[in-house]
């Protein structure tokens, strides 16, 4: 999956465009959010692979996407996931999207973006 195409895929999906809160001219950081409650649920960075442990220090895009931790592991077995970059390590993963899955990365989008949603809670009903 191109950056492109992941852009096209989650505004098309979510209904979301990405946003800048961290933009520079060398290295702008797309952040998706939820709409009602502006949780994040993806976060794009232009990162050496050697900050995912890669032995490379040829520049890639990945995203950040939290992730269940009971599923992490079994993501560690696929290609182009690994543990997170700048984040919490127990719950986001990076995904390199040049060695990952299409279907993979939506899985794992998909994923991030219901353990982000705002949380509703049901009014008790009176006895």
């Amino acid at each position: 999956m191109t950056k492109e195409s992941l852009f096209e895929y989650i505004e098309e999906e979510y209904g979301v465009t990405a946003d800048y809160p961290f933009a520079n001219e060398w290295a702008p950081s797309p952040v998706f959010r939820h709409k009602d409650n502006k949780k994040w649920f993806a976060l794009g960075m232009f990162i050496a692979r050697n900050k995912l442990g890669v032995a490379s220090d040829e520049k890639t895009w990945v995203l950040n996407l939290k992730c269940d931790p009971l599923l992490k592991n079994a993501l560690f077995e696929k290609k182009g996931f690994y543990p997170s970059y700048h984040m919490s390590k127990e719950h986001w993963i990076s995904v390199m999207l040049d060695e990952a899955t299409d279907e993979d990365v939506e899985f794992a989008i998909s994923m991030s973006f219901d353990l982000t949603k705002a949380k509703y809670k049901k009014k008790k009903q009176a006895s």
